[in-house]
């Protein structure tokens, strides 16, 4: 088979369209999303080009079960794609719910974490492959009314500086800010200001050219998505 890209949060936004970009390159992506009906509409569409599970990254049982799987069905992926995230709604820190808090922190920055216990192992075994995970601007600075996601995201960017000193030759790990892009998470804060910016389909045409350039040089780097500085 092609070579192996595996993304989670793919059934829509960025996720869906990276899908979607990896797919016309000719490569073979491995994804998941907590949308069932998502998942079965993107098997249903690129059947021969991907294999997209349900899968709740707050769930440690559900991501071991995953990555088990796609360790006894596929090659180790050329790139781990930790795309997958929430952002809390617009309300200051101390009104912020224990619950909303929570969630925002177990899907971004431990779910990230419960990916790459899983399924890193066989990216070091094979000993070549890149960790992309992706953090935000809003992971570099920050925005009042949004403190949890910007917590998140600045965890997301020591997390992986951490990680790329603890990787072995020839594997690598960065975080990706993809730059301000027209989603559902984008709408959130900006609502209708959100479409003065590029739709997902726009941003992957460059996305993923750049993310398919990354390699183990790239260890440790704080990266932007071009033409998103």
């Amino acid at each position: 088979m092609s070579e192996l890209i595996v993304i989670t949060g793919v059934s829509r936004g960025l996720g869906r369209a990276m899908l979607e970009g990896f797919c016309r390159e000719g490569l073979f992506v491995a994804g998941c999303s907590r949308d069932e009906n998502a998942c079965r509409e993107l098997q249903q569409l690129l059947p021969d080009r991907c294999n997209v599970q349900p899968v709740d990254i707050t769930s440690e049982e559900q991501v071991m079960s995953w990555a088990n799987m796609l360790s006894q069905r596929f090659p180790a992926p050329r790139l781990l794609i930790n795309n997958a995230a929430v952002i809390n709604s617009n309300q200051r820190l101390w009104q912020v719910t224990e619950a909303e808090f929570k969630t925002v922190m177990d899907i971004n920055v431990a779910g990230t974490a419960r990916v790459i216990r899983h399924i890193a192992p066989k990216i070091i075994a094979a000993g070549t492959g890149v960790i992309v995970n992706f953090s935000s601007g809003w992971g570099r600075s920050t925005s009042a009314e949004v403190a949890p996601y910007c917590a998140s995201k600045w965890a997301v960017e020591g997390l992986t500086l951490a990680l790329a000193q603890e990787l072995p030759r020839g594997v690598s790990a960065v975080s990706l800010n993809p730059g301000v892009i027209d989603t559902d998470m984008l709408r959130s804060c900006f609502r209708e200001g959100a479409s003065s910016y590029p739709p997902p389909s726009a941003w992957a045409e460059r996305a993923v050219p750049f993310l398919l350039s990354l390699s183990s040089r790239h260890n440790g780097r704080q990266l932007t998505v071009p033409g998103e500085e």
